[in-house]
């Protein structure tokens, strides 16, 4: 790994600035360990336009806006938020991490990656992320109670996508787009025993709205009307109105980092960790989108406050074992408190700002 000017110092660095590093970097930060995101910036809840299933957030609040409001929280209590991209990482001789990016070089006690996964996306004509493709079910489903929608896909988990959405709507298309089925002939059977109009032909065109929302897909040939739900508003065959659906084309896992610092795989591509987010190497966690399970920010929170959590287990000085207090004797005074100055410092100006002004009377020496 090649040396840089600029090499920063820290307890905590949490490789991904989503939901899942975010909210382990809060946890890691209020419990007074140095902390720093590096952050490349984008991502999934990035291109979110509105936020769902997060209680306490209102729809409204899109990607950019939520994460920005977790930003200035985390650098609140003392945090660094960082610009740059990890290229490298490795474990060094003295059993700390360092992590090479474009811009800095960081060392670290224990790592944190969220790096996540990248959704396969479909191939043009498409609408717009957030206006007509949709890659979480279990986010965005409700949108779509009693409208038209589309599935895309050729395996096992486009045909189950599809016969999932029919609990929001009777009007549900599996788009095939001139592939063939790779999808069993269990499933097979069983998608065909649902009311689901498979459409073999290839998209050849959009129609949007005014607002930029999909409108209806052009097919290559006849599609016909639909076998349940209205038919083709528009009068043309080769025509389906839809307010939206959902591409399933697989993802592809941010694993880069992980297999260099030598984390195990499953076979999904996605990071072993055990119960509190660690993966199989010690010191290194895992959370969020790159670790098995759902895709949803209140998980992926969850995560990172679990391995914030256990993070703060391994690097609190206090309480001191019974073999170091043997061997060096008992805490001295002037060992406390146990955390960092830079993050003390960060926790009396947190409190300052938020302490009430003083009475004009109380501030006078009169």
């Amino acid at each position: 790994m090649s040396d840089t000017a600029d090499v920063r110092d820290y307890e905590v660095v949490v490789v991904g600035g989503g939901p899942a590093g975010l909210q382990t970097a809060l946890y890691t930060t209020r419990l007074g360990h140095d902390t720093a995101v590096v952050d490349r910036g984008g991502g999934r809840a990035a291109m979110m336009l509105e936020t769902h299933n997060v209680i306490g957030v209102p729809e409204e609040t899109s990607g950019n806006e939520f994460l920005q409001t977790a930003q200035e929280q985390v650098k609140s209590y003392g945090a660094d938020i960082v610009r740059d991209f990890i290229v490298e990482a490795e474990r060094t001789e003295d059993g700390r991490f360092r992590l090479l990016g474009n811009d800095a070089e960081f060392l670290a006690d224990r790592v944190v990656l969220g790096v996540g996964f990248n959704d396969e996306r479909p191939k043009p004509p498409v609408p717009r992320t957030g206006r007509g493709l949709h890659y979480c079910l279990h986010c965005d489903a409700y949108m779509f109670v009693d409208r038209p929608v589309y599935v895309m896909g050729t395996g096992e988990a486009a045909a189950h996508v599809a016969m999932i959405m029919l609990n929001f709507t009777d009007e549900v298309d599996l788009l095939l787009r001139g592939e063939q089925p790779e999808w069993s002939d269990e499933t097979d059977e069983q998608l065909r025993a649902h009311p689901i109009d498979i459409i073999e032909s290839e998209i050849v065109g959009m129609r949007k709205g005014d607002d930029g929302w999909l409108e209806a897909f052009e097919f290559e040939d006849s599609v016909g009307p639909r076998s349940t739900g209205s038919g083709p508003e528009s009068g043309d065959d080769s025509v389906r109105r839809y307010r939206g659906g959902f591409p399933m084309y697989g993802s592809n896992y941010n694993t880069a980092l992980p297999e260099q610092l030598g984390c195990e795989l499953n076979d999904d591509g996605t990071v072993v960790v055990d119960d509190s987010m660690e993966t199989t190497v010690d010191g290194v966690y895992a959370v969020g989108d790159i670790t098995s399970g759902h895709n949803q920010v209140p998980v992926a929170m969850g995560q990172g406050a679990q391995a914030g959590i256990d993070i703060h287990y391994t690097l609190r000085e206090f309480p001191r074992d019974l073999e170091t207090i043997r061997e060096n004797g008992p805490v001295s005074p002037d060992e406390l408190p146990g955390l960092g100055s830079r993050v003390r410092a960060a926790a009396a100006d947190f409190e300052e700002a938020r302490a009430p002004p003083l009475e004009p009377d109380a501030a006078s020496d009169d």
